[in-house]
């Protein structure tokens, strides 16, 4: 019997995959000596005490934001467990991270191929053609990227482990039992990817970012910035509706995009690194929790 509910994702972290529901997330972990440490936690959304933020495109903001928090503690958290170092990370150290990769993300995804595109304005006359153009300047910046980082050993094996997460999930929403002979036969590729996401998000920054017209550069680049949220928004929006579609044929031929992509964020993991995502899942399924002890168990 399938599991027809889209409520179940996560990430891959240094060694181990964190899972997460609407009420919980999980965090399983190989320590040095092999053994899995498993650490549950509730969730709690700001959309819970705002209802607007439920509406369509708030929510995709919220969740996004609220995602890269939980992401980050988790990253921090792995690589704790991994190493057997202890490096606690306090909610400024975290707001300085977090606004460092924004920044850098603002400087190699928007502000740099707005300058390129911008250089080349005198032969890009065409408001279409020219963020046509930018946008696969975007596109091709962020490919080169994921190319790059595949190659660093620590990335692949959290890549590995990115697949083994998708890997589980299918198996879950298959409605087969979880180990390790039943997960290994799925796809590392899965459309509700967070790659597939940001594929969306380049794919739709052209179509919004055409609307805008031509602006000088500062004014360009502070428009892109500005438009995120929206973009962000939408994104998520057409990611969820894809994902409940994906038994028809258009929704499969436009999905086709994002999973290629994964094929740079995932690779295909060991017996071990299945059991690591088996464990993370079972930690925030409902019918699995009375049979799991948890090390930890604190609030996000």
């Amino acid at each position: 019997m399938k599991n027809a509910d889209c409520n179940y994702g996560g990430q891959a972290v240094i060694e181990g995959v964190m899972m997460r529901s609407p009420l919980k997330y999980a965090i399983a972990v190989r320590k040095p000596d092999k053994k899995i440490i498993l650490k549950i936690g509730k969730l709690r959304s700001l959309s819970d005490k705002m209802k607007f933020l439920k509406w369509p495109i708030f929510r995709g903001v919220i969740n996004l934001i609220e995602s890269l928090i939980l992401g980050l503690k988790a990253l921090t958290y792995s690589a704790e467990q991994a190493t057997g170092e202890e490096e606690k990370i306090n909610s400024v150290e975290m707001f300085f991270t977090i606004l460092i990769a924004f920044g850098l993300f603002i400087v190699f995804f928007i502000a740099l191929p707005t300058a390129i595109a911008r250089y080349l304005d005198r032969h890009l006359s065409n408001i279409i053609i020219y963020n046509l153009f930018e946008g696969l300047l975007r596109i091709s910046i962020f490919i080169t990227y994921l190319f790059f980082i595949s190659k660093i050993k620590d990335i692949r094996r959290v890549f590995e482990y990115h697949g083994a997460e998708h890997k589980v999930i299918y198996t879950y929403e298959a409605g087969e039992e979880l180990n390790v002979i039943n997960v290994k036969k799925y796809s590392t590729l899965h459309p509700r990817c967070g790659t597939s996401f940001i594929f969306i998000v380049l794919v739709m920054s052209i179509l919004v970012f055409s609307l805008l017209g031509k602006q000088t550069l500062l004014l360009r680049i502070a428009y892109r910035i500005a438009i995120i949220p929206i973009i962000a928004g939408l994104s998520y929006e057409i990611l969820k509706l894809s994902a409940k579609n994906m038994n028809k044929t258009f929704i499969k031929w436009a999905v086709m995009p994002g999973l290629w992509f994964q094929k740079l964020t995932t690779n295909e993991p060991d017996d071990a690194q299945i059991e690591v995502a088996i464990k993370a899942l079972k930690g925030v399924l409902p019918e699995e929790n009375k049979n799991l002890k948890s090390e930890v168990v604190n609030n996000v």
